[in-house]
């Protein structure tokens, strides 16, 4: 079964960090990275930018809205995830203890699996960051 991990942590954190603890953070993760890899449970990871960077889409009356930035302010952010493949829920949270804990203030266990069938008919796609202007004009219709 596939779970995804997702790391939160204090979003200001990192940068108060002394570069040794930053650095060691970063070979953390890569030992980390790689024992997944080599259990053969990996699926995927990735980071992600700060909450800055995040762009909001809201449906409120049949109008989507665009806001720039996080949907609420909070301390945590959600900082990367993993995906893994492992037999349950007990593998996944073996995984997650695993963790490295110098920036991650907890991991979080979530099952994954195929989404169930549409019922209504898709939207068009939005590419929010190719520009703020032509995705808008797509949110709206």
């Amino acid at each position: 079964m596939q779970y995804l991990l997702m790391l939160h942590v204090e979003e200001a954190g990192w940068s108060k960090l002394p570069k040794a603890q930053q650095e060691e953070g970063v070979a953390a993760y890569a030992a980390y990275t790689e024992a997944l890899k080599k259990a053969g449970v990996h699926k995927g990871s990735n980071r992600l930018q700060p909450t800055s960077a995040a762009t909001t889409v809201r449906v409120a009356n049949g109008k989507s809205q665009v806001q720039d930035g996080p949907y609420i302010e909070s301390k945590e952010q959600i900082a990367g995830y993993y995906l893994i493949d492992v037999p349950d829920l007990d593998a996944a949270i073996s995984w997650a203890a695993r963790c490295p804990p110098q920036v991650t203030a907890r991991s979080r266990c979530v099952p994954s699996g195929p989404c169930p069938p549409r019922h209504h008919p898709p939207r068009e796609p939005m590419n929010l960051r190719e520009g703020d202007a032509q995705a808008r004009s797509i949110a709206e219709r």
